[in-house]
C-alpha cells in the first residue's frame, strides 16, 4: 500500500469495490510501519493487535477500515499511553479519550501511538523518554514538536492521517517542518476528555494529513459537544468535507509582526508566494497590525507553565505512574519519584509555573499574563471585524538540526512565536505546505474566526491544488 498515491476517499472507494480488503490494508500498514520505524521512530507503541474482520466496507462510512495514528497523550483503552515520559512508561488506560472513541466509532483503526515531546512540552520531539523522532525529509533534522511523531508518520507514508494536540503550535509547527497539512480547531470544538492535560485553557486535539480533505473528514468525525468536558462547545458540527477551493472575495490579513525580523529569507519568500497565490485567485489581501503579539511567548510560558504545574501535581509516585524504588519515607517517595520520573524540560516548566503561582508573585506574573492574553484576543477581534483569514509563516525557520537547540530553552521557546497567539485566543489555525527553502518544507499558517474551520479548509485546498507540493516526496518512505 503506497499511501503517497492515496487519499481517504480513494482508499475508501477501493475498499468498497473490494480491490483491497480491510484486513489486507491493516496488515500492509503495520508492515510498512515496522519497516520504517527503526529509522524514523515515529511510533512509541505499534498496535500489532489492530485486527479487523473482513467486514464489508459500506459506501456511507467514509472512514471505515482506514488506519489512523494517535498521539501518545490521548488515552486508548488497552493500549499503552505514555505521554512520552518515564512517569507513564507502562501506563495502561482503563478508558479511551472521547476523540479516540469517536474516530473508532466512525470505523477507523488505531494502528499505534506516536512519539512526542514529554507531556507535550517541547518543539522538536527531542524531550521524549523513548528517543528522538527524525524528519523524513532529512534524518539529521528534527520533525518539530510536540506532535513530531504524528507528523513524521504521515510525512513518510506510514499512515494517511494522525491525531495530534496543539497547546502552542504543536500540530502546526511539525506540520510545517514535515511538509504536511495540520489543523488545530477552535478551542471547544473537540473534547479534551481523556487527553493527558498540559495546559487546560490552551490544549486542543487536531488532525494531521498530507491532503486537506483527509483532515476535514477526520475532524468532522471527532468534533462536537461532550458531556464529560464542560469546555466543549454545544454547537452543531458542519460537514467539513464540503470543501470549495475558492477564495474569490475572501478578505485576508497579513500581520506585519508575522513577516518582520527573525523570519528566514527563504521562508518569507515561500510564504509571500503563497499569499500572492491567494491574491491571484481573487482574495483581497491587506497588511495589518497585531500590536500585542510580541508578548505572546512570554504570556504563553507563564500561563502554560502555571497550568502544567497544577495538572502535573497528580504524578506523585503514589496513585499511578512511576515510583522510585530507593526510598526511606513518604517525602522520599514524592521527591525521588518526581525527580526520576520527569525529564529536565518538564521539571523546568513545573518550577516556572509553581513560581508564577506562588503567593508573592501571582499578581506580578500570572495575573499580568492573563491581562495581556485579553489584549491579544482583542487584537484578533478587531482584525476579524473586517477580515476572514489571517495568514503568515507557521514557523520562522525550516526544520533545524537535531541537537542544535535543545540546550538553549529560550531559543527553543521562540520556535512557537508565530503559532502561540492563536492558542491564546482559542482560534482555529492550520499549516499548509507552500514550498521548499534550503531543501526543507515551508508551511503557510492560516488563522480564522472562532468555529470558521471551513474557511481554512477552503483556502488551504486552493493552496494544495495550486502549488502541487504533494508531488514532492521525502527522503524516507517517499522514494518508493
Amino acid at each position: 500500500m503506497d499511501y503517497f498515491n492515496e487519499t481517504i476517499a480513494s482508499l475508501h472507494q477501493k475498499l468498497v469495490a473490494k480491490q483491497i480488503s480491510a484486513a489486507e490494508l491493516t496488515q500492509e500498514t503495520l508492515t510498512n510501519i515496522h519497516q520504517l520505524n527503526p529509522e524514523i521512530n515515529a511510533f512509541i507503541t505499534i498496535n500489532d493487535k489492530a485486527h479487523i474482520d473482513d467486514e464489508e466496507v459500506v459506501a456511507d462510512r467514509p472512514l471505515q477500515a482506514i488506519p489512523v495514528a494517535i498521539k501518545d497523550n490521548i488515552l486508548t483503552k488497552g493500549l499503552k499511553t505514555t505521554a512520552g515520559s518515564q512517569m507513564l512508561a507502562n501506563f495502561q488506560p482503563i478508558y479511551s479519550a472521547t476523540v479516540a472513541q469517536k474516530i473508532l466509532a466512525a470505523g477507523m483503526v488505531n494502528i499505534g501511538k506516536t512519539n512526542m515531546d514529554e507531556f507535550a512540552m517541547g518543539s522538536s520531539t527531542e524531550t521524549s523518554h523513548f528517543g528522538i523522532t527524525k524528519n523524513p525529509w532529512n534524518t539529521n533534522k528534527v520533525p518539530g514538536g510536540s506532535s513530531g511523531g504524528s507528523a513524521a508518520a504521515v510525512a513518510c507514508g506510514q499512515v494517511l492521517a494522525a491525531l495530534g494536540t496543539d497547546t502552542g503550535g504543536s500540530i502546526r509547527q511539525p506540520a510545517s517542518f514535515n511538509g504536511i497539512f495540520g489543523i488545530k480547531p477552535t478551542y471547544g470544538r473537540v473534547s479534551r476528555w481523556g487527553v493527558i492535560a498540559f495546559s487546560s485553557s490552551l490544549d486542543q486535539v487536531g488532525v494531521m494529513s498530507r491532503h486537506v480533505a483527509d483532515s476535514a473528514q477526520v475532524l468532522q468525525a471527532m468534533s462536537g459537544f461532550d458531556q464529560h468536558d464542560n469546555t466543549s462547545a454545544d454547537l452543531p458540527v458542519p460537514d467539513y468535507s464540503q470543501i470549495k477551493a475558492n477564495v474569490k472575495g475572501l478578505k485576508v490579513a497579513v500581520p506585519e509582526e508575522f513577516m518582520g525580523e527573525g523570519i528566514d529569507a527563504g521562508v518569507r519568500e515561500q510564504v509571500q508566494r503563497g499569499i500572492k497565490l491567494l491574491e491571484d485567485n481573487g482574495a483581497i489581501v491587506d497588511t495589518v497590525k497585531l500590536p500585542h503579539a510580541q508578548y505572546a511567548v512570554q504570556v504563553y510560558y507563564i500561563i502554560a507553565s502555571s497550568e502544567a504545574s497544577s495538572n502535573l501535581q497528580r504524578y506523585d509516585g503514589i496513585r499511578y505512574g512511576f515510583r522510585a524504588q530507593d526510598v526511606r519515607n513518604l517525602e522520599d517517595v514524592y521527591i525521588k519519584s518526581r525527580s526520576e520520573g520527569f525529564g529536565d524540560e518538564v521539571k523546568r516548566r513545573i518550577m516556572l509555573g509553581t513560581f508564577a503561582l506562588s503567593a508573592g508573585y501571582f499578581d506580578a506574573y500570572f495575573n499580568k499574563a492573563a491581562q495581556v492574553r485579553t489584549l491579544i484576543i482583542e487584537d484578533f477581534n478587531k482584525i476579524f471585524a473586517d477580515y476572514d483569514l489571517i495568514v503568515g509563516p507557521t514557523s520562522p525557520t525550516t526544520a533545524f538540526d537535531i541537537g542544535s537547540r535543545i540546550d538553549d530553552p529560550l531559543v527553543m521557546y521562540m520556535n512557537d512565536i508565530l503559532t502561540i497567539p492563536a492558542n491564546l485566543a482559542g482560534l482555529p489555525a492550520a499549516s499548509v505546505p507552500v514550498g521548499m527553502a534550503d531543501g526543507m518544507p515551508v508551511g503557510l499558517q492560516m488563522i480564522a474566526k472562532p468555529f470558521a474551520e471551513q474557511t481554512i479548509f477552503n483556502a488551504a485546498q486552493l493552496v494544495e491544488n495550486e502549488t502541487n507540493f504533494l508531488q514532492q516526496r521525502p527522503q524516507i518512505g517517499g522514494q518508493n
